[in-house]
């Protein structure tokens, strides 16, 4: 069995305590993951605090280039990190695993190229004879605590950029899949060639290492991806340093009339079932017109039963795993079972999978007459599950969309949300009205491209900040203005510069 340690200030190390790494589809502890407390949480803080100064003087160029070594290493060990993936995460190696491995190579590619690009400005001085310099500079020390169902990207599109940025950071990665986490580290720390102290790994349960580095007060910058519950108790923490909260969603799917059911059909399978529904971007709610509803349900349920095959991750025809851990199968379970109980009909799915070795197999599932007051359509979900809600028009889609208080049929999020439609301008003109931080047309709700600014809309329970691309670098850096004195004014109070005579000067 694995045992995987810790990893502060260039070395690894012990934790005071360690926990198992258990996988969700055998069952079986195939790894122990050393974790830290308090006290150990503080010294890497103290360490990454230490090896600031010398990673922030380096040149941007520099630091690019161990990004790019990074993004190299990571390509060398493909294979094993994405099997370490599957055995810790649950999700199919095939379909999904090796995926997640090629965009976290991207994420360290765009964060070398990004961090080159950095630009300053000269902005003009209320007086002619003085000059501005305005340029990024980095925070410091930089905590990342990242969740389960994307261990390694949504981890990444935070790190990266904060370390290309020149930031040094700590990372604690989410319990359940801190196994597959140290695995990454063990890539970075022996082939990435960062120096000691700047990237340094402390699992262990969040409310106690989490709330240490986050709270510590030699940190100045938080990135947090998870649950809203747990990213409010973050930015309780971290109140008064740089944060970048990337939380939930409950993002509605809209099909109108006119749309492409066939188009509709397949986005729909792959904002419902990839990583088994766990994701905040999933299409957690379907709002489908009545003149297409009764189509577009049967569609869904035989691309479903024909096209879902649930099963050992490591087969490769596997396209859906089981759900990471028994607090998320439990959440599915009571959402489908409200919905059932208060009048939806269970289509296909809707229980545990029999005949597997876990307990964790959720069957895809989609069901229909799915109304406001259910649980499935006001809460996050994050199980592989189809709700259709039947409605009358774009308004009434919009409505339901934006009306926020539980109490009146409505979503606290605004992350994510989707609209098929054949008319572009009816489609535009719902995007500009929906009250989401990200809008597609004629795609699914996860269907997203990472070097572009993505986060959840002000007023709901989605966070604040944005992750993807140079969103990262600049919520992880900061202006820094130098006035000085115009070159050649050599006098006070003289307009004209001094032109120097090189000729002379030479003499």
């Amino acid at each position: 069995m694995i045992e995987y340690q810790l990893y502060i200030a260039g070395e690894w190390r012990r934790g005071s305590s360690t926990m198992p790494a258990v996988s969700p589809s055998s069952g079986e502890t195939f790894a122990s993951v050393a974790t830290a407390d308090e006290h150990i949480a503080g010294e890497a803080v103290e360490a990454a605090a230490a090896a600031w100064p010398g990673w922030a003087a380096l040149s941007a160029f520099e630091r690019a280039d161990l990004m790019q070594a990074a993004a190299a290493s990571i390509r060398q060990h493909r294979d094993d990190l994405a099997r370490v993936l599957t055995e810790d995460q649950g999700k199919p190696l095939v379909a999904e695993a090796y995926d997640e491995v090629d965009e976290l190579v991207e994420y360290f590619r765009m964060a070398a190229a990004d961090a080159v690009r950095q630009e300053g400005s000269l902005p003009h001085s209320v007086s002619p004879e003085r000059r501005v310099l305005v340029r990024r500079v980095p925070l410091g020390v930089v905590a990342i605590v990242s969740p389960w169902n994307w261990p390694y990207t949504m981890g990444a599109e935070l790190f990266a950029p904060a370390l290309a940025a020149g930031n040094t950071v700590v990372w604690v990665p989410a319990p359940t899949t801190s196994a597959c986490c140290a695995a990454l580290m063990q890539v970075l720390a022996e082939g990435a060639g960062l120096p000691a102290g700047v990237f340094n790994f402390v699992p262990g349960p969040g409310p106690v290492v989490g709330a240490a580095v986050v709270s510590h007060p030699l940190v100045n910058g938080v990135g947090f991806i998870g649950s809203t519950a747990t990213g409010a108790e973050v930015a309780r923490h971290a109140a008064g340093k740089a944060q970048i909260l990337e939380l939930g969603g409950n993002g509605p799917m809209v099909i109108l009339q006119d749309a492409d059911l066939e188009l509709a059909t397949a986005a729909t399978l792959e904002a419902a079932y990839l990583c088994a529904g766990q994701s905040c971007t999933a299409g957690e709610r379907f709002l489908v017109h009545r003149a297409v509803h009764a189509e577009f349900v049967e569609r869904v349920v035989e691309a479903t039963r024909a096209s879902v095959t649930l099963g050992d991750p490591f087969d490769a025809s596997t396209t859906m795993g089981p759900l990471n851990n028994e607090p998320t199968a439990a959440k599915f379970d009571r959402h489908v079972a409200d919905a059932r109980d208060r009048g939806a009909t269970i289509c296909t799915g809707g229980r545990r999978a029999p005949d597997f070795r876990t307990g964790l197999f959720a069957e895809p599932t989609v069901l229909d007459g799915v109304t406001i007051e259910m649980l499935i359509a006001a809460e996050e979900t994050f199980g592989p599950v189809v709700p259709v809600i039947e409605i009358g028009s774009a308004a009434e889609a919009l409505e339901l969309t934006n009306s926020a208080p539980l109490g009146d049929g409505g979503s606290p999020f605004g992350l994510t949300a989707a609209v098929f439609t054949a008319d572009l301008e009816r489609g535009l003109a719902f995007a500009d009205q929906a009250r989401a931080g990200w809008v597609n047309i004629n795609a699914s709700t996860n269907l997203w491209e990472s070097h572009l600014p993505f986060g959840g809309r002000s007023g709901s329970l989605s966070g604040r900040g944005r992750v993807g691309g140079r969103s990262v670098l600049e919520a992880f850096t900061e202006s820094h203005t130098v006035l000085y004195p115009a070159p050649g004014l050599r006098e006070p109070g003289r307009r004209e510069p001094v032109l120097r005579d090189d000729a002379q000067d030479h003499e």
